[in-house]
């Protein structure tokens, strides 16, 4: 299994432009929360009440994170914790919201790419649609001097 720095720099070769990487500091997170918000949008069906498709969802995506990291693990539970409580505290339906940002976010994600001459990492490898918020989050704890 590949460590957090072997990922950071595959991912890094694609995003080095300031323009690209200014897009993805912002869009790269909003994804990662729009994505809850498709997911809790979905019916539960057969979950049991207190559930729902986006916090089953996170359980297998912050193990992923804790077996790169603790602290990113940390950040991104807070993030996603984050998220699920915007989801939880939204008035009104959330499906089109969620998909119109989501949608905005990723042109915005690719006219970055575009202005890089890169295509996106998660078209050679999908786990990198994983990775991205963790550089991003990465970024803020190296600005922060936190160990990650």
């Amino acid at each position: 299994m590949k460590g957090i720095e072997q990922w950071f720099e595959e991912y890094g070769q694609s995003h080095r432009h300031p323009v690209n990487v200014a897009i993805h500091k912002l869009a790269v997170p909003g994804i990662y929360l729009c994505s809850l918000g498709l997911l809790w949008s979905l019916p539960a069906g057969p979950l049991p009440a207190p559930l729902n498709w986006a916090v089953v969802a996170a359980i297998p995506v912050l193990l992923f994170y804790l077996s790169l990291s603790f602290s990113l693990f940390a950040g991104m539970a807070g993030l996603t914790a984050l998220g699920l409580w915007i989801c939880y505290q939204w008035q009104g339906p959330l499906l089109w919201p969620a998909v119109a940002a989501f949608v905005l976010l990723w042109i915005a994600q690719f006219v970055g790419h575009r202005i890089k001459g890169k295509r996106p990492s998660f078209l050679a490898d999908l786990q990198f649609l994983l990775i991205g918020p963790a550089w991003v989050l990465a970024s803020l704890y190296r600005r922060l001097r936190l160990p990650y």
